[in-house]
């Protein structure tokens, strides 16, 4: 089977999907964490560092880049949280 194609699922393979979800999920926390205690721009710049030089490797590296390209690129956290539009005057079902 090659690399990339579609098989049974194995615990070896449910097994490394955990540990790169677990390494993410760490690295996200991390992120969140600088991004709140460091506040405002410092934050925003120095989160993806820190969160990057706390996971080691490839996927450190992968963390920095996609958060510094998402920040700096407009695409990060600019999605309306209401589903687009203000809600505020509407009135909603209950």
């Amino acid at each position: 089977m090659s690399k990339g194609s579609i098989g049974i699922p194995s615990a070896k393979g449910m097994k490394d999907a955990f540990i790169d979800f677990a390494v993410g999920a760490g690295g996200g926390l991390v992120y969140n964490l600088a991004s709140q205690v460091l506040g405002g721009t410092l934050g925003a710049l120095l989160a993806p560092v820190l969160a990057g030089s706390i996971v080691k490797g490839t996927r450190g590296t992968a963390l920095s880049t996609i958060a510094g390209f998402l920040l700096l690129s407009g695409l990060g956290g600019q999605a309306p949280a209401n589903g687009g539009g203000d809600n505020s005057g509407s009135r909603g079902v209950m």
